[in-house]
């Protein structure tokens, strides 16, 4: 895959980190505009062009990138008769979506004579701008190679979970872990607290001990 040129629909607090990380990496990228997108100011800057629709961008393009908010809006950007698929995209869906919805969407993808990974992404908006994402991708492992420059451009680490569905699988038990923990965490702070042990005691000895790795 040579110098291809990228799609990205979903320039929100992550979505914004990715693109700015593709363009400065010197790819030729355009964006969907949208309300909902960050500004585009820095992007225009760095020479990022925007279209107006999803067709219109899907039809610039041969990755398209997808950072929406889930399954619903997948479907609403590749599905719709007016909208993203074409013959020979490579689509990475960056999403959290719901697995059986990502196995269908590639289902369509490949029937419409393209590829598709899933890379569902952990970390927060400031590893997106700094270009250090954790990247869980579905899909074949030759189109993982073939799209890996490109992925590294916003992604400190890379894991291939398996095939196609399993990123997003991955993502959702990473979220179950890690919002679980959280509210673990909380529920012992408000038992600390009720037992009139000083908040900073409390975050040491978890540093010290058993959960350091939650505190």
């Amino acid at each position: 895959m040579n110098t291809p040129r990228i799609g990205l629909v979903g320039v929100g607090l992550m979505g914004h980190g990715i693109a700015l990380n593709i363009a400065r990496k010197g790819h030729a990228l355009t964006v969907l505009e949208h309300p909902g997108n960050q500004p585009l100011d820095e992007l225009r800057a760095l020479g990022v062009a925007s279209a107006a629709t999803v067709q219109d961008l899907a039809r610039q393009v041969q990755v398209l990138i997808l950072c929406v908010t889930g399954s619903p809006q997948v479907e609403a950007v590749l599905l719709v008769e007016q909208g993203a698929l074409e013959p020979g995209t490579v689509v990475i869906d960056c999403s959290t979506a719901i697995p059986a919805s990502t196995e269908s969407v590639a289902r369509a993808v490949a029937a419409a004579g393209g590829r598709f990974l899933d890379a569902p992404m952990t970390r927060t908006p400031r590893e997106a701008a700094e270009g250090r994402l954790n990247l869980l991708v579905g899909g074949d492992a030759q189109l993982l190679q073939e799209c890996l420059p490109l992925l590294q451009c916003f992604a400190e680490n890379v894991t291939h979970t398996g095939a196609v569905g399993s990123g997003h699988r991955m993502k959702l038990l990473h979220n179950y872990v890690s919002l679980g923990s959280v509210a673990l965490i909380a529920e012992a702070a408000a038992c600390a607290l009720a037992a009139e042990v000083s908040p900073q005691v409390f975050v040491d000895v978890l540093a010290k001990g058993g959960g350091g790795g939650l505190a």
